[in-house]
Order: C-alpha cells, then sequence, then structure tokens
C-alpha cells in the first residue's frame, strides 16, 4: 500500500491544526496533512470567537477542559510571545449583581483554587478599583485571563507544523480498512491515502465520523453567538464577566477589550438553523432537519425554553440585549452597541439531551475523532493537539 501521508487531519481550525503541529514536534518526520474545506483557516469558531485566553476557572477539577485550559493558557501566552502574535495578560473580573448570584460566585472561587488558578474576592469599592464603570455587589478577579489573535495562532502553526495544508478540500468520502488505512475523497475527486486519519471538522465533526462508518453518539447542535462592539470602549477597561449558570456551558453577555483596543459585547447564545448560520438569513434545510430530527434537540427544548426564550428575546430586541449588558454596565445605552459579526458554536449534545460540557475524544481503528472541542478549545488548543497526537501515534504503532 502507498500512502500519500502518515497521518490525514480532516479541519484547518486551531485544533486540527494544533494536530499537526504537536504531530511534528513528538514524531518529527511524520508526514502530516491537513484537509480545510475553507480558502483558509480558522474560518469557523477559531476566528469568530472573543479572543479570550480562558484560565479555567470555570471547570470541573480534573475534567480534561480544566486541565487542558489551566495549563493552555500559560503555554498559549508562551507561543504568542515566541511568534510575536498580538496578545496580552489583562486578567479579568466576574461580577455578581444579584444575591441570588453569590453562592455561584463562591462556588467559583473553590473551584478555581482548586484548579490551582489565583483568585481574589472582591467588593463593590474593589470592583471599581478594577472598572470605575461596572456595577456589582460582590466579584472576583482572576489575573491569569488574557486575550490574544487566535486566526494569527492558527496560521502561525499552519507554518511552524510543516504539514501540507490543502484548502478548498471539503471531505466527501472515507474509506477506512483497519488493516490497509484511509482514504479520503475530496470534492474535486482527488483520493488522498494515510496511515492514521484525525477527524478535527468541529461544525461537521458528527457528519465526518459517520463518513468513516463510526457512531459518534452525538450530533452537533449549532448555537450561534451575536456580539456587538462598544462605541465607547472607554468605558472597561479589560474583561467583565457575569456570574455563569451552571446548567448552560455558555459564559453569558460579557465585555471584552481585544488586543485592537475595541471592546467586544457578547454573545448570546440562540440555536441557529444552519451550522454556518452568522445571521438569520442563512438557513441550511439540512441542518434544521437533522437538528429537529435528533432526540437530544427536543429534549432540550423541553427543558430549558424558559432559557432559550430569554435568549432569543436578546437576539431578536436590541433594547432586551441592552437591557443585560446595563446589569454589568449601567452606563451603556442602546446606540453605543454596533453590530459585530457572530459566531457559532459547535455543541455536542447527546441522545437525551445531555449538552456536553467537556471535550469530547473518541477512537475508533486507525482514528481519533474530536467531537465536542468548544471554548476553551481555542485556549487549549496546544495541549489538545498533544493529546490527539498522542493517541494517533498510539494507534500507528499498534497497527
Amino acid at each position: 500500500m502507498t500512502y500519500d501521508c502518515d497521518v490525514l487531519v480532516i479541519g484547518g481550525g486551531i485544533v486540527g491544526l494544533s494536530t499537526a503541529y504537536a504531530l511534528a514536534r513528538t514524531r518529527p518526520g511524520t508526514r502530516v496533512t491537513v484537509l480545510e474545506k475553507e480558502p483558509g483557516p480558522a474560518r469557523h469558531q477559531t476566528g469568530r470567537n472573543s479572543g479570550v485566553i480562558h484560565s479555567g476557572i470555570y471547570y470541573a477539577p480534573g475534567s480534561l477542559k480544566a486541565r487542558f485550559a489551566v495549563r493552555g493558557a500559560a503555554e498559549m501566552v508562551k507561543f504568542c510571545a515566541e511568534y510575536d502574535i498580538p496578545h496580552a495578560v489583562t486578567g479579568k473580573l466576574i461580577v455578581a449583581t444579584d444575591r441570588e448570584e453569590l453562592p455561584r460566585l463562591h462556588a467559583l472561587v473553590q473551584r478555581g483554587r482548586e484548579n490551582g488558578i489565583p483568585v481574589r474576592e472582591l467588593g463593590p469599592a474593589q470592583i471599581s478599583e478594577f472598572e470605575p464603570q461596572v456595577s456589582g455587589i460582590a466579584g472576583i478577579h482572576v489575573g491569569t485571563t488574557g486575550v490574544c489573535d487566535y486566526a494569527a495562532v492558527a496560521e502561525q502553526l499552519a507554518q511552524a507544523s510543516g504539514a501540507e495544508v490543502r484548502y478548498g478540500a471539503e471531505v466527501t468520502r472515507i474509506d477506512r480498512r483497519p488493516e490497509r488505512g484511509v482514504a479520503v475523497r475530496t470534492a474535486d475527486g482527488t483520493v488522498l491515502r494515510a496511515r492514521a486519519l484525525v477527524n478535527c471538522a468541529g461544525l461537521h465533526c458528527d457528519r465526518v465520523a459517520r463518513l468513516a462508518g463510526d457512531d459518534p453518539g452525538m450530533r452537533i447542535v449549532p448555537f450561534r453567538g451575536e456580539y456587538f462592539d462598544l462605541a465607547r470602549p472607554d468605558l472597561v477597561r479589560g474583561l467583565v464577566y457575569p456570574v455563569p449558570d451552571p446548567a448552560f456551558p455558555f459564559l453569558g453577555v460579557h465585555l471584552t477589550r481585544g488586543v485592537d483596543g475595541g471592546v467586544h459585547v457578547g454573545p448570546n447564545a440562540v440555536p441557529a438553523p444552519a451550522r454556518e448560520g452568522y445571521d438569520w438569513s442563512v438557513l441550511s434545510p439540512r441542518d434544521l432537519a437533522e437538528t429537529l430530527a435528533w432526540p437530544g434537540s427536543r429534549h432540550i427544548a423541553r427543558r430549558h425554553w424558559r432559557y432559550g426564550a430569554g435568549e432569543l428575546r436578546r437576539s431578536l430586541s436590541k433594547r432586551a440585549f441592552t437591557e443585560a449588558v446595563r446589569r454589568l454596565l449601567p452606563a451603556v445605552a442602546e446606540d453605543d452597541l454596533r453590530p459585530a459579526k457572530s459566531g457559532v458554536r459547535a455543541q455536542a449534545v447527546l441522545r437525551d439531551g445531555t449538552l456536553v460540557d467537556d471535550f469530547l475524544i473518541r477512537e475508533a481503528p486507525r482514528t481519533v475523532h474530536v467531537l465536542n472541542a468548544p471554548s476553551p478549545a481555542a485556549t487549549a488548543s496546544l495541549p489538545i493537539g498533544r493529546e490527539i497526537a498522542r493517541r494517533v501515534l498510539a494507534s500507528l504503532d499498534s497497527g
């Protein structure tokens, strides 16, 4: 059998490119080809997020998210410094605006300490010292949070990995034979053969898993996160977050001063009628039919319709969105919010309606599937890439 490469990686976002980078570092000489259907890297989740380097404070101790985010935050700062990529370690505030949020805020303090993250508890006066325009009854300051340009990180990973990255290469068929390797056909008819396959297809990872003949046991249900830019960026010095609801893997509408000096406001989280549906005008009958047919989607709708209705209201009403922001930043007015580009979160949902919270990586013969890697995947991408590389190399060695 003649192979075009040792490992084929499907997906040119930050996780796929980190995997290629890790393979080159772990085992030099490994031939890696990355297939990306878009004309360049980082066109979806990687290039459409708020650019935050997350500390790891939100994630359950011992989870992959906690382990990889804490480690990945330090590594991301080092990577950006090494390659002169715009970044800053700013710290952030998590602010409670209602007494009912205080138990959740205190739980975050404990979780942060269990994860080895420096956390400082604040009263209202101390909140004002960090952010004079922000209102809250209590808060915490997390010093290891930062911001960077993840699209630039992805481009640098592509270069530094030494991998062959093929853009405009949408995968349409996969033929896997454990004794012979994997053959992949792209939309233009090109066939590539490899000894092993890594599925980092993000919004389409469940479909790629099925193309490979595997049942992923989940479906991607897309949630659009809608952002605004703050017309008066001087109102915010750094990063300000609400206390999140632990029932959902979303962090709520927050304020993020980016590396360009602008302040991003958002996101909310509304079900999207297309996996690449970055506004309400984009509807994919196939995507929508798959979402509605998946039993987990119906379970989510029954359990969380009140939460969903609130998010939908903020999506359709700028006034309602402004009201949510004003809980943290009372000085903001509706005219201060200017529409910015949205993102779509590739949320894995199990058949029973469980929103998968941790990273989900599954293995099959000669294959590694990354089936849930939303935020903080960009922060954690370097250790995630090493973990995927370890698994795929073990598969090659055993086969």
